[in-house]
């Protein structure tokens, strides 16, 4: 599997800034065979400049966006646009940098076993100069449809999707339609949840392959990080954070002919939960929804008796 095309997928928006760090790293990959689409929302920076000056040792193909005001439109877009190929499908943010053997390391990872397949790994977290701060904690649980319909475990910076999970994103994102799509709020979480629903393989990498660029342009930052920690428990406190939930939710159930069985009826006793109280913490926990890590499922079961999860 080493030598397959991998189409490296990247949604832009105003990220002239970092963007040619992030397409260096991509240049000096150690697996060769990639080519890049990049789907960008109507940039009035020089994104597109950036694009079509920067030296690449590969195609690069560059089309409009939905542009409906999130990355996970974006990508979704991306994911489903016709003219990307068919074949093993890496997404890169448009500020992050690569390691050298990310890609080479996720195909190994991936294998040729059939079936859907989800890849991601460990990252470093950096300031906005790719000064290093910490490294990207694992919460050292299994991955699942009931920790997926929750959290997010599949940090987008690092996702890798081998060919089969492509077509199984394409079949949902076709019975979604365009409207549908773009009530999911977090493309990387739809993706594990999707996935995981689907009885795919779901491959957690411990080492870092990339630099994490942490900045105010964050649409929620890396874990861990104060300023992010604040971002999620106030989305958590409004209902933001439990709206995004049940909106996922919602979208899967119109795709669940894709899914288990068994995921059928996890996400049904998720959707049948009550509203609040603590029968609906006692309803999601016997359904086997749950955190990783115990403060995250403590934190999740507060926030189910007040009905924000």
């Amino acid at each position: 599997m080493a030598q397959d095309h991998v189409s490296i997928v990247m949604a832009t928006r105003n990220g002239a800034a970092h963007l040619p760090a992030q397409l260096a790293s991509l240049a000096w990959q150690s697996h060769r065979n990639w080519s890049l689409f990049v789907s960008d929302d109507d940039s009035t920076d020089a994104t597109r400049d950036v694009l079509a000056n920067f030296s690449l040792p590969r195609p690069l193909r560059l089309t409009r966006g939905p542009c409906a005001g999130t990355s996970a439109a974006n990508f979704l877009s991306a994911l489903a646009h016709p003219d990307l190929p068919d074949g093993p499908v890496a997404l890169a943010d448009q500020d992050d940098v690569w390691l050298k053997g990310k890609l080479a390391r996720a195909l190994r990872r991936l294998g040729s076993a059939p079936g859907p397949a989800l890849y991601a790994a460990e990252s470093l977290l950096c300031d906005a100069g790719l000064r290093p701060l910490r490294r990207s904690r694992a919460p050292g649980a299994q991955p699942g449809f009931g920790n997926a319909l929750v959290q997010n475990l599949f940090g987008g910076h690092t996702l890798v999707l081998n060919s089969a999970a492509l077509a199984l994103v394409r079949q949902a994102l076709a019975l979604l339609g365009p409207d549908g799509a773009r009530g999911i709020a977090y493309h990387d979480w739809f993706l594990y949840q999707l996935v995981a629903g689907a009885g795919g393989r779901l491959l957690l990498d411990p080492l870092p392959v990339a630099l994490y660029r942490q900045h105010g342009g964050n649409e929620l930052g890396g874990s861990g990080d104060a300023r992010a920690a604040l971002r999620r428990l106030a989305m958590l406190a409004s209902g933001r954070w439990g709206g995004a939930m049940r909106a996922q939710a919602q979208a899967l159930a119109r795709v669940e002919t894709l899914l288990t069985a068994p995921a059928r009826q996890t996400l049904t006793a998720y959707l049948a939960a009550p509203p609040a109280g603590l029968h609906r913490a006692r309803a999601l926990a016997a359904a086997g929804i749950g955190r990783a890590s115990r403060g995250g499922q403590a934190l999740m079961q507060t926030a189910a008796l007040f009905g924000r999860v």
